[in-house]
C-alpha cells in the first residue's frame, strides 16, 4: 500500500488485481450488461488510483474498491433504460414472424463463468463472505433490472453479498434505516418478477450431472436437425428467445414449428446446420452454437445459448445472438467444417 501510494504502478496493480473478478460480477449485476462491467472495472481502478492518498483505512481495501465500484456503476446507470430480453418488450410471436433486431433495445447480456468464482474467505480477505445465495443466473439478472438504481445496489449488497446493513449504509452514504427501507421495497419487486418457484434464488453451482446429461442430448439433437429429438426435452411451456431479435416464442409446438422452418433446406427461412460446444454461463448449462450456412466453407460463431432446466426438461432457451461475446468465452468465432 505504501509503495501504491507513493505511485508505483505495479503495487498497485497488485493490489486491485485480486479483485478484479468479484468487482466484474458486481458491476455485471448492477447493469446486466458483460460489456460494460468490464469497461467499469476499468474506471473503478482509474478512480481507485486517482484518490488512493485519500484511503484512510477507515474501511479494507476492498470495501473502499466496493464503494467506489458501485458509485461508478449508478452514475453509469444514471438515466438509462433497463436492460431486458425480448419476452420483457412484446407478446409472443406467432412461428412465421421474421423481425429484424432491434439494436435501439438495451438487451441483457450473457456472463463466461470462466471469468466469475464466488467470493471465498482468505486470509489476504478476511472480510470475504462466502453468502449461499450469491448467484449470477438470468432470471435474477433480469429480475433485479426492474429495481431502481439505489434499490438494485441495496438487493446486491445486503442480499447477494452478505453484507450487513451498517457496511452497506455507510457505503451508500446514507442511514441504516434507509437500507432497510430499499432493501424491503426491493424484495417486495424482485417477486413480482422471477419465476415461479424461484423466490427464494438457488445458490450458483455448477450444472448437476443430471442437467449436463440434458445438456448432452439437446446438442446432440440440435447437430442432427433431430425435430422430435428436441421435442422431447422441451417443456411444454418452454420459452425461446434470441436477443437483438425481438420476436420469442412459447410452448413446445410453437418453438418446434419455428425450429422446422429455419432447418428446412428447402424453407427460404433456413438458416443452416449447427455444431455445438458446450461452454459456461451464468452458472447455468449454456452452449456455443456454430452455424454453416449454404455453400459456406465453415461454421461461424451464431449464439451463446444459455438453459433452464428443471425436472430434466428445458424450460427456457435465451440464445444471445452476438458472434462478439466469442471472445469472452475463449471460444473462437469459426470451426472448420470438419469440426467434430
Amino acid at each position: 500500500m505504501a509503495a501504491a501510494r507513493s505511485g508505483d504502478e505495479s503495487a498497485f496493480a497488485a493490489l486491485v488485481e485480486r479483485h478484479r473478478g468479484e468487482l466484474r460480477a458486481h458491476c455485471y449485476r448492477m447493469l446486466g450488461s458483460f460489456d460494460e462491467s468490464e469497461d467499469l472495472v476499468q474506471e473503478t481502478f482509474l478512480r481507485a488510483w486517482r484518490s488512493l492518498r485519500g484511503f484512510e483505512g477507515r474501511s479494507t481495501f476492498r470495501a473502499w474498491l466496493y464503494r467506489i465500484a458501485t458509485n461508478a456503476c449508478l452514475d453509469a446507470i444514471d438515466g438509462r433504460v433497463r436492460r431486458v430480453l425480448p419476452h420483457h418488450v412484446a407478446a409472443p410471436s406467432d412461428p412465421s414472424a421474421a423481425l429484424p433486431p432491434r439494436t435501439d433495445i438495451a438487451w441483457l447480456q450473457p456472463f463466461p463463468d470462466r471469468l466469475w468464482e464466488p467470493a471465498a474467505p482468505s486470509e489476504a480477505q478476511p472480510d470475504t463472505v462466502v453468502v449461499a445465495r450469491e448467484t449470477i443466473e438470468l432470471a435474477f439478472l433480469a429480475a433485479i433490472q426492474h429495481l431502481p438504481p439505489r434499490q438494485r445496489a441495496v438487493l446486491i449488497l445486503r442480499d447477494v453479498l452478505g453484507w450487513p446493513a451498517k457496511q452497506t449504509a455507510a457505503l451508500l452514504e446514507g442511514s441504516v434505516a434507509s437500507v432497510n427501507s430499499a432493501l424491503q421495497r426491493a424484495r417486495e419487486t424482485l417477486r413480482e418478477h422471477l419465476p415461479e418457484r424461484r423466490l427464494d434464488w438457488a445458490p450458483s453451482a455448477e450444472p448437476t450431472e443430471q442437467e449436463r446429461a440434458v445438456l448432452r442430448r439437446y446438442m446432440d439433437a440440435v447437430e442432427r436437425a433431430d425435430l422430435a429429438a428436441v421435442a422431447a426435452l422441451l417443456a411444454e411451456d418452454v420459452r425461446a428467445t434470441m436477443p437483438p431479435y425481438p420476436m420469442w416464442f412459447q410452448g413446445r409446438d410453437t418453438v418446434v414449428a419455428t425450429l422446422a422452418v429455419s432447418w428446412d433446406p428447402g424453407s427460404p427461412g433456413y438458416v443452416g446446420r449447427f455444431k455445438m460446444v458446450p461452454t459456461r454461463a451464468n452458472r447455468q448449462p449454456a452452449v456455443a452454437a456454430y452455424v454453416q450456412g449454404l455453400d459456406e466453407p465453415a461454421y461461424r460463431a451464431f449464439a451463446i445459448a444459455v438453459l433452464r432446466i428443471e425436472d430434466s426438461r428445458i424450460m427456457e432457451v435465451t440464445a444471445f445472438h452476438d458472434p462478439g461475446l466469442f471472445p469472452a468465452f475463449a471460444l473462437p468465432t469459426a470451426l472448420p467444417s470438419t469440426h467434430r
